[in-house]
């Protein structure tokens, strides 16, 4: 139980970047360091990767049955990216909002501004650029798990990602992986501190008679 004499809305923290920026890395930085934000676990019908684990890493689902779930309503936000169709849970959103948690999301560009649009509690995005196009291409190039063909369709996309940089609350050239961390972490820190999440500050406020 919080002792914090204030409570807050959860913080919903959206990633979003071209294959090979650096989001996931990142992502998994900042859960491995802040116990406070939990893992918005996506739905996808690509192929499950060496060492990727159903649940964990993603729901992995037949194209049917994620059609299913999301012509029922049961999806806060899909797209088809590189010719697979992601997606979040919608229940398990609402339950961390409701609880006051916060949550990272790390989705492309379509599903981000789907959340924007959605989500039932404010959302802070952010997004992570590539130090220049040739590191970008060679990070794709040396991943074993993708065919040439996955790599140069992810290639192909990065463009038209790279775009829509404009679209995000804050952005993050990783160069370093460290120094991203760091500002990835205090990006979050500023989000948790934002007035407008501080329910019944004005209350608090009163209290404070001196």
């Amino acid at each position: 139980m919080s002792l914090h004499p204030v409570q807050r809305q959860g913080v919903l923290l959206v990633l979003s970047s071209p294959s090979g920026a650096g989001k996931t890395t990142l992502a998994r930085a900042l859960l491995a360091n802040d116990a406070g934000i939990a893992l918005s676990i996506s739905m996808t019908t690509r192929t499950r990767r060496p060492g990727e684990v159903d649940g964990k890493d993603y729901f992995f689902l037949t194209n049917d049955e994620f059609a299913r779930r999301r012509d029922a309503g049961d999806l806060l936000e899909w797209a088809e990216v590189h010719g697979n169709f992601y997606g979040t849970p919608k229940g398990a959103i609402d339950a961390h909002v409701a609880a006051g948690r916060d949550v990272l999301f790390d989705i492309d560009v379509q599903g981000a501004e789907q959340m924007r649009q959605r989500a039932s509690a404010p959302v802070a995005s952010v997004f992570i650029l590539p130090p220049s196009a040739a590191i970008l291409k060679e990070r794709l190039e040396r991943r074993a798990q993708d065919s040439a063909e996955i790599v140069a369709r992810r290639l192909a996309n990065a463009g038209a990602e790279i775009a829509r940089w404009h679209e995000y609350d804050y952005v993050i050239v990783n160069v370093e992986l460290a120094e991203s961390i760091a500002t990835l972490t205090a990006i979050l820190a500023a989000e948790r501190s934002r007035r407008a999440r501080q329910v019944g500050l004005k209350d608090f406020v009163g209290s404070l008679k001196i």
